[in-house]
């Protein structure tokens, strides 16, 4: 396919959807992305993980795109599919040719935590975002936070509890070590889904049953008093830039930036963009959102989120290796009022995804032929 200079459009595979609880704001992220890309530049097949996992092919899940009733839709689709195939859920990516770029639009758990990336891997083709392990462990709180304190980059203290430990970090001994304020989070889940700001024994225990019901792993953190939420976007591969800084001021009453406040009703949140902070807490905040996608391996593209205290010592959040595309997402935003447009920035995406896999196509794997088998004189058979 060409354009009006005779150049070949690069064919983008978008995909979206997904498993998890962010599914509909993928839905939502994906639809700008699709409208923000150049299609004098790019041709562009759109594929939708539903909620059951299975992959739908351009044709239908264009439909969705347009409007049509997603279940209605699956439930058209779903009794036609020979599940005998082992291939199944995936089949549909052979539904279009010559794919150049996957483009994944996946909050959270397979479009965030490396599997939808091994599944490019195995496909040998460029994608967006981070590779399989760097995706794996950003997905993971505990593991950032181990991997982060470890080089020093400040964050909050923390436990970790799970089903089999559950009896023996109670609300008393929790708030002991790390404060009489607790945040509850699924380790492995994102967009403020299961997350609980609780202040005695009963909430703890009920935030505890719901935050199981997202993971297994669980983290128990320390509050920060009065914090300010403070975000920078990440650009770039092993030479990141740091866009400006963003922050968040949510509405009176609220306890935290929650689901509702980030993508159902964001009109009582005040988006100070670029926010004016002293210079030497922006640039704290900016070298640790660096330091932070370099030694957690991200590629292309991160948002970084830190909690600033009462007196401008800032922590950081979390990384998040898929950020919101909405209308209302602070990843683009932060590019925008740093100078790069929308559709710019989705072309140095789709670029970085490019070079990033033509660097790794340099790599060599030897291959040694065993010829026959020696054993030792031990090992011998009788």
């Amino acid at each position: 396919m060409s354009d009006t200079m005779g150049k070949k459009k690069l064919h983008i595979a978008l995909f979206f959807g997904g498993n998890s609880s962010e599914h509909d704001v993928s839905k939502r992220s994906a639809r700008n992305v699709y409208d923000g890309l150049d299609k004098n530049k790019y041709e562009v097949s759109v594929f939708m993980f539903a909620k059951n996992g299975y992959l739908l092919g351009n044709k239908d899940s264009m439909r969705i795109f347009n409007g049509e009733d997603e279940d209605q839709v699956l439930a058209e689709i779903m009794p036609k599919v020979d599940f005998s195939n082992p291939l199944a859920n995936i089949q549909n990516i052979s539904e279009v040719k010559d794919i150049d770029v996957f483009y994944p639009v996946i909050h959270g758990n397979m479009g965030e935590d490396g599997t939808v990336q091994g599944l490019f891997r195995l496909l040998n083709k460029p994608w967006i975002g981070s590779g399989v392990a760097s995706s794996g462990v950003s997905f993971d709180k505990d593991l950032t936070k181990q991997l982060l304190t470890l080089h020093g980059v400040r964050n909050t203290k923390y436990v970790v509890v799970t089903p089999e430990n559950r009896a023996d970090f109670s609300y008393e001994k929790c708030s002991q070590k790390l404060g009489q304020v607790l945040f509850i989070k699924p380790a492995r889940q994102g967009s403020s889904v299961g997350i609980y700001k609780v202040k005695n024994a009963a909430e703890f225990e009920r935030a505890l049953d719901d935050a199981f019901n997202y993971d297994y792993k669980v983290m128990v953190e320390e509050a920060i008093q009065n914090p300010r939420e403070v975000e920078c976007s990440v650009l770039g591969n092993r030479q990141p830039k740091a866009s400006k800084l963003g922050a968040i001021e949510i509405p009176t009453g609220d306890e935290f930036y929650d689901y509702n406040n980030k993508f159902v009703d964001a009109s009582g949140v005040v988006f100070d963009l670029p926010v004016d902070l002293p210079k030497d807490l922006a640039a704290e905040i900016t070298q640790m959102s660096l330091d932070a996608f370099r030694i957690l391996d991200n590629r292309g593209l991160a948002r970084m989120d830190f909690l600033v205290d009462e007196n401008n010592v800032p922590y950081f959040g979390e990384v998040n290796t898929l950020p919101g595309f909405t209308n209302i997402s602070l990843y683009p935003q932060l590019w925008k009022v740093s100078g790069i447009n929308y559709s710019d920035l989705l072309d140095q995406l789709i670029q970085l995804a490019i070079d990033e896999f033509n660097d790794n196509a340099k790599l060599h794997y030897d291959f040694v032929e065993l010829g026959q088998e020696k054993l030792p004189d031990s090992l011998q058979k009788d």
